[in-house]
């Protein structure tokens, strides 16, 4: 049942609305229709579910301390991307009243920025590492319901669920790893002071800025390719990126390639190989420069800038020329010529149709190049001997199973 509020001209201020909303749902069980979102509303549902009461006081308490320490050592590639970013972030936000909060999937706290400002009571409590900031723990708050949906939200004053948090602003944004499961939650809060700008949008920002970080982190035997309208958004939070594995096949993918490809939903990008996504095949993807860029248009019509590195368990790996014999070089293969077009790249031979099948081709190549001695090629192709050892057993190991 909804509750009917009177005219604005009655309550003129969204917290006299809100006030009244919360005592007609709360003790009337009327619908607070057009005065909280259905996120809020949803949420204060579940808190009722689970036998919460507006009145009672939140407890902002830490978690175990093995769980603490779990979330932190599970989380670790979330961790060093917020680091990365930590700092622009808390410059940007010291001279306003807010805050920066990360948590793991579940809600637990593994870094935060707090300046400790005199007028703050919550904000130091609530930003402790290991603080369950999950719905059930604290009822509705941003990074809770974030954490519970999926879903950026942003949850002002009223709208938590407990009345000891009123004074509270918070905005939340989901951070998405290489499976596209929830991996953490970023939030920004403010404590007694409202927003004086759109928490939302910079929130959205740093949050997608923070996932890129971890997508690249995550990538292992992936190429990484990044592509926008202009070569000074390829760095951006707003840069477009799609992992591409082994076999030829999309790995992930951001929110914003999807946008950038015309793709509506995750689950349609799955459905798309790379020619139709890109109008290219694999060696030609693999041919475009790691550093500055390329042009590259997509089969949508739209021009962008791209580039491409190749992520391994050993770090970032370059294409790179190896000394130049009748056998090996790389520029007889069309790759990383930095003046070529992407479109005129030359094409692998039929046989080398994946990026495993064209790195062993390239080591079998460079190793005959250096007589044999691994350190040597090693050195050539910047990686380490046991990278090359790794790759020449499980190629190895693919040949006889595949015989087998």
């Amino acid at each position: 049942m909804s509750s009917q509020l009177p005219p604005s001209s009655f309550l003129g201020s969204r917290a006299a609305r809100l006030d009244l909303a919360r005592q007609q749902f709360f003790e009337e069980g009327l619908t607070p229709t057009g005065v909280v979102s259905d996120a809020v509303f949803q949420s204060w549902s579940r808190c009722l579910r689970l036998r919460h009461r507006p009145g009672d006081r939140a407890v902002f308490e830490p978690v175990t301390a093995s769980r603490s320490h779990l979330a932190l050592q599970k989380n670790r590639h979330l961790l060093q991307a917020w680091l990365e970013v930590s700092p622009k972030l808390e410059s940007m936000l010291g001279t306003t009243s807010c805050a920066a909060m990360l948590t793991d999937p579940t809600g637990v706290l593994i870094g935060a920025s707090c300046a400790g400002r005199a007028h703050e009571e919550l904000m130091p409590v609530a930003t402790r590492v290991g603080v369950n900031l999950s719905e059930e723990a604290v009822g509705t708050t941003a990074p809770g319901v974030v954490a519970r949906t999926g879903k950026a939200v942003s949850v002002l004053g009223a709208d938590h669920f407990f009345e000891s948090v009123k004074g509270m602003h918070c905005s939340a944004a989901p951070i998405r790893g290489i499976t596209g499961a929830l991996a953490g939650v970023l939030d920004l809060s403010s404590e007694t002071l409202p927003f004086a700008f759109d928490a939302a949008a910079v929130t959205g920002l740093f949050a997608a800025e923070i996932e890129n970080r971890l997508l690249i982190a995550q990538s292992n035997d992936h190429l990484v390719v990044r592509f926008q309208i202009a070569d000074e958004l390829l760095d951006s939070a707003l840069v477009g990126l799609v992992g591409i594995d082994t076999r030829g096949r999309l790995a992930w993918h951001n929110g914003v390639a999807r946008s950038l490809l015309g793709m509506s939903s995750p689950q349609e990008t799955q459905d798309f190989g790379l020619d139709e996504m890109f109008g290219l095949r694999m060696a030609q993807l693999a041919s475009l420069p790691e550093t500055g860029s390329s042009v590259l248009t997509l089969p949508n019509g739209l021009m962008v800038r791209a580039r491409a590195e190749m992520r391994s368990p050993d770090g970032p790996r370059h294409f790179v020329a190896v000394p130049r014999t009748p056998e090996v070089a790389f520029t007889d293969l069309g790759v990383n010529e930095p003046d070529a077009s992407v479109g005129q790249a030359a094409e692998i031979p039929s046989a080398k149709t994946t990026l495993r099948a064209f790195d062993r081709d390239l080591i079998d190549r460079t190793l005959q190049a250096c007589g044999g001695n691994v350190s040597q090629a090693a050195r050539s192709l910047q990686v380490s001997r046991n990278f090359i050892y790794r790759r020449l057993r499980s190629v190895d190991s693919d040949d006889l199973a595949t015989r087998g």
